[in-house]
């Protein structure tokens, strides 16, 4: 099942995080797509402020991953850069409790063999020649996918989104 949205800004990207936010548990695997700038770090950080976690959530692109504990307890958030890896060896080998945390994993295609039956998947796109805002920021095309029984319906999206 899928549904297509078009979020008109970085503060519409942020609030589709905090949505998601709101319907995640320990185990739960987000996979993130899009080109350099699509806005995945933008989602995560709405996400991660929804959920409450201590710190600024920033790309992880240097230390790969990066845990964000949550101030009222619960599971962490795992903010993963798969960019530079090759596998999904390679993304099992940073050793990440996915059972107990809320894992999100940018640039995730590909990597997510073996890793988990069930994820939620963003694929974000910038149009090509897209009209720009009055502020100048390009709208982005985002399609969530959602694998396996744990993502199997959708209607809370769509329903959101009404």
């Amino acid at each position: 099942m899928s549904v297509d949205l078009r979020i008109e800004t970085p503060d519409e990207m942020g609030a589709l995080g905090a949505l998601v936010a709101s319907r995640l548990e320990a185990g739960d695997l987000v996979a993130l797509n899009g080109e350099l700038g699509a806005g995945k770090t933008t989602f995560t950080r709405g996400l991660g402020e929804a959920l409450g976690v201590r710190g600024a959530v920033t790309s992880p692109t240097f230390v790969l991953a990066r845990t964000h504990p949550r101030d009222a307890g619960g599971a962490p958030l795992v903010h993963v850069d798969a960019y530079r890896l090759s596998s999904a060896l390679e993304l099992d080998d940073l050793d990440i409790d996915f059972e107990r945390s809320i894992v999100v994993v940018e640039w995730a295609a590909g990597m997510l063999d073996g890793i988990t039956d069930s994820w939620l998947e963003l694929q974000i796109e910038r149009p090509v020649g897209g009209t720009a805002t009055e502020d100048g920021v390009e709208p982005r095309l985002v399609r969530i996918t959602g694998t396996g029984t744990r993502w199997s319906d959708l209607g809370w999206l769509r329903a959101s989104r009404d």
